[in-house]
């Protein structure tokens, strides 16, 4: 399998929407190509195929079968890009460091970090009882272990 042509061929696809991005590229046993991209505002279906049959119909099946996959990350897929982060922003994130682990709104998402903000109950200063505080945490893409977005139904 010629890897170097497929990946012309997909980022020659890609080139044709600004929109979408490469999430992973791999090479698997048996002649599998897998091709994970992202978008912007989201990745129709008719993207998926577009990019396929760009990659397909470049390829000779003749000399070297193939199967192709592209798909877009499962909502279990941790965030991996930058770009990921900024396309959501304002959704709720699950995000683990190397000592702690964050929930909360992803507010902004910067080239060097992202911030969250979350209310949290604490013991009141004076006082019986607890109030309910706004938190923010700020941290670097470098801190971050893992990040995913929470599902809410």
């Amino acid at each position: 399998m010629n890897q170097e042509r497929v990946k012309e061929l997909l980022e020659e696809a890609l080139q044709e929407n600004e929109s979408l991005f490469l999430i992973d590229l791999q090479f698997l046993a048996n002649n599998k190509i897998k091709v994970i991209v992202d978008g912007d505002s989201g990745v129709p279906l008719s993207e998926c195929v577009r990019i396929s049959r760009n990659i397909e119909h470049n390829l000779d099946r003749e000399e070297e079968d193939f199967a192709l996959e592209v798909t877009t990350p499962d909502i279990a897929h941790p965030l991996q890009l930058k770009r990921q982060y900024v396309k959501n922003i304002n959704r709720i994130l699950k995000v683990k460091t190397a000592e702690e682990e964050f929930e909360g709104t992803l507010v902004s998402a910067t080239d060097e970090e992202i911030t969250l903000k979350w209310k949290a109950r604490e013991p009141k200063p004076v006082g019986k009882g607890k109030h309910t505080v706004e938190k923010t945490a700020t941290l670097t893409y470098g801190d971050i272990k893992e990040a995913k977005v929470k599902i809410i139904f």
